[in-house]
């Protein structure tokens, strides 16, 4: 019988489960298949916005959108067109519901939990296709998983649920933490935007009055990329800005060296918010 089982609403950046319905079938399989919700959820940040996992007799499907992924468990026979347009369902009531600031600033698992009534409801109706009402939409959800099929995750790309390194993971065996030259940096906020360009406004005012901007770009280089020892060359860059702007002090009034100043002292701060990216905490999804 081909039915969906289970939904989850899941934070992407750092895997927080944010809402997910109640799973009445505990069958081996499925218990299976919540390993695999787990793995994907640390790595939704990595994946496209829309994807299947085949999994023997269930296949994963889920959605992403604004920070927020929906995944779903179904048996491999549910029509995928059903499977998209149950996700698309749940997305748009999400959204509607919740704000995006409350979704960023969650902290606890499940935090939304009330939006289980919603899921329940809605995995209803789709479990039962004769009293679907909605021929158009599904229409249309048609036409666009054709024109842009959902990325299929393969096991190997994935790793196995033993604990296998998986063709996404940044991780070397053996090693006690990720090599700096592979580590990411969390997503960048507006006030981290904010910092590189100012960054590149100084260093542009700089060169254009004969100066150098040298570590200006060394500030936008240390906003983008990690490296070891970042913070205190961050801190460094600032005292080196600082002494420059000591030096350009008969050049300059008192406005322009507050703006340079200031604009460093902001951009170090927005290096050191901006720290990397660890490894997802296990919320038990």
């Amino acid at each position: 019988m081909s039915m969906i089982l289970s939904a989850s609403v899941i934070r992407v950046r750092d895997g927080l489960p944010l809402s997910a319905s109640t799973d009445y079938d505990q069958g081996t399989g499925v218990q299976e298949c919540r390993k695999y919700f787990k793995m994907l959820s640390r790595k939704l940040a990595q994946l496209p916005d829309r994807c299947t996992l085949k999994t023997g007799h269930y296949n994963i499907n889920f959605i992403s959108s604004l920070g927020v992924s929906y995944m779903m468990l179904c048996t491999e026979n549910y029509p995928n067109v059903l499977a998209f347009s149950f996700l698309d369902e749940l997305q748009k009531e999400f959204i509607t519901t919740y704000n995006m600031m409350k979704t960023n600033t969650a902290v606890r698992p499940y935090c939304f939990i009330e939006f289980d009534n919603f899921i329940q409801r809605t995995k209803q109706r789709y479990n039962n296709p004769r009293s679907l009402s909605t021929k158009i939409n599904l229409s249309d959800m048609q036409t666009e998983i054709k024109l842009r099929p959902p990325y299929q995750i393969s096991m190997c790309d994935l790793g196995s649920a033993n604990g296998v390194t998986s063709a996404f993971s940044v991780d070397y065996k053996g090693a006690g933490k990720i090599s700096s030259a592979h580590q990411r940096l969390e997503p960048a906020t507006l006030s981290g935007i904010v910092a590189f360009i100012l960054s590149l406004l100084c260093g542009a005012l700089n060169l254009i009055r004969g100066f150098h901007a040298i570590e200006s770009l060394l500030q936008c280089y240390l906003l983008v990329y990690y490296t070891s020892w970042r913070n205190v060359k961050s801190f460094l860059t600032l005292g080196l800005i600082c002494l420059c702007n000591m030096y350009l002090y008969e050049l300059r009034n008192l406005w322009q060296l507050f703006f340079h100043v200031t604009v460093g002292a902001f951009v170090t701060l927005q290096i050191w918010l901006r720290q990397a990216q660890g490894k997802a905490p296990d919320y038990d999804v």
